[in-house]
């Protein structure tokens, strides 16, 4: 890394110079990361938090991502931290409980999702790529400004809890999330795709000796979705857009009642929820840049297209995003500055994929999710639906498209420090 040689603009400033530097220490960013200094090129990755622990993120890690991890040697050590493992996904819709997606027949390493907090898999990933002498992570430090050059981007402007920092790189990777503000400091247009639903994430308690609790319980105006996190669980109950106001002004017992009768398993457990400060609201927005790329700039994951929480699949195609970047530009980034034209190849590559997931997520929330807020009559599952229970070998078609997507990207950088 070059930091030795760094020399201040001015007393309080300091000047860096790396080949890459990216935005965003989420999975995009850190994936992007180590797989690039696995190959040999100088990465600095700026995190403006000072540690990864944000509840309430994409928490499932899905076999596309667990076999690049595979790919690099890494999987046996990820699956050492504590997880749960799911490869059935079983739904409840109405009085009808489905059998949705059967993972284990997937051609990956592994054949199920794991459920781990996004932190615990950001720390995994940075502390194996702090063993490249390549690699460099600076906490607590945010990117706030494109530095350009003739029209060209050749850096960053970051402040850091010490102070200033002027970065230079041939390479700006933004993968700061759905809430870049790079988006517009690049002038990247975004296409916005409708989301009709928004999302109240919170944690319930979950006792030793609870069932095996279905993924998802759908009814009229009622959809829940539970993840098991071993002793809670982190638990999402989707509202209609902008529906959070009118919610909260029927009181936090008329909303505990809710949960409860959507899942009588919780009539015990919401008074965990003590105040609505225990409730979280996420907008959910469902859209992608028209243009991923501009010289010397590259926008990556949901930066560059930000998912609903359907199927869970965001940091997938993050880190999809990431093996597919890092595959496409190592060899650039050793040689030099990348062109323009290096860069557009991986949002050509990616582009169909995000499109495909999104088309999903739209469909799913019309026909299902908003079918069912705006329900006021006991319904069953359609008919399609029901049908995953009798022909089990039609589970393996959502399994196909939750745990590995539309294109599964496979690692094909080097390991410059095998040997």
């Amino acid at each position: 890394m070059s930091e030795a040689t760094s020399q201040p603009t001015t007393p309080t400033a300091e000047r860096l110079s790396v080949r890459c530097c990216i935005a965003g220490g989420g999975p995009a960013g850190m994936m992007a990361a180590y797989l690039l200094a696995r190959a040999g090129v100088e990465v600095l990755v700026l995190e403006k938090h000072a540690d990864f622990l944000r509840d309430f993120r994409g928490d499932t890690v899905h076999p596309s991502t667990m076999q690049a991890l595979c790919e690099v040697g890494l999987l046996e050590r990820f699956l050492e931290r504590p997880h749960v493992e799911v490869s059935q996904v079983v739904g409840q819709v109405g009085p009808d409980t489905l059998h949705l997606a059967d993972l284990s027949h997937l051609p990956t390493a592994a054949k199920f999702v794991a459920l781990m907090p996004q932190w615990d898999f950001l720390d995994f990933l940075s502390g194996e790529a702090k063993r490249f002498a390549e690699f460099a992570l600076r906490m607590s430090t945010e990117a706030r400004e494109l530095l350009e050059e003739g029209g060209e981007v050749v850096g960053l402007l970051a402040q850091s809890a010490t102070g200033p920092l002027e970065i230079r790189a041939d390479l700006v990777i933004v993968a700061d999330g759905r809430d870049s503000r790079f988006r517009a400091k690049a002038g990247f247009p975004v296409e916005d795709i409708a989301a009709p639903i928004d999302v109240l994430w919170m944690r319930l308690p979950r006792h030793r000796d609870d069932r095996q609790a279905v993924l998802g319980r759908i009814g009229p105006g009622y959809v829940l979705v539970l993840i098991d996190r071993g002793d809670y669980y982190q638990s999402a109950f989707v509202v209609q857009k902008g529906g959070y106001d009118a919610i909260r002004s029927e009181g936090l017992d008329a909303f505990r009642q809710r949960l409860a009768r959507a899942d009588p398993l919780l009539a015990d457990r919401t008074d965990a929820l003590k105040s609505w400060d225990d409730v979280k609201l996420l907008t959910v927005t469902v859209d992608r840049l028209a243009q991923w790329s501009r010289p010397g700039l590259l926008a990556i994951g949901d930066a560059a297209h930000a998912m609903s929480p359907v199927g869970g699949v965001g940091i997938n195609l993050a880190i999809q995003d990431a093996v597919a970047a890092a595959n496409l530009l190592a060899a650039p980034l050793g040689r030099g500055r990348p062109t323009p034209q290096d860069l557009a190849r991986v949002q050509h590559r990616r582009l169909g994929p995000v499109r495909a997931m999104q088309a999903v997520q739209v469909a799913v929330h019309r026909f299902v999710l908003s079918a069912a807020l705006t329900s006021t009559r006991p319904f069953r599952a359609p008919l399609p639906a029901r049908m995953f229970n009798w022909f089990p070998i039609l589970r393996r078609i959502p399994a196909h498209v939750i745990g590995m997507g539309f294109r599964m990207e496979h690692v094909r950088t080097p390991d410059v420090h095998a040997g």
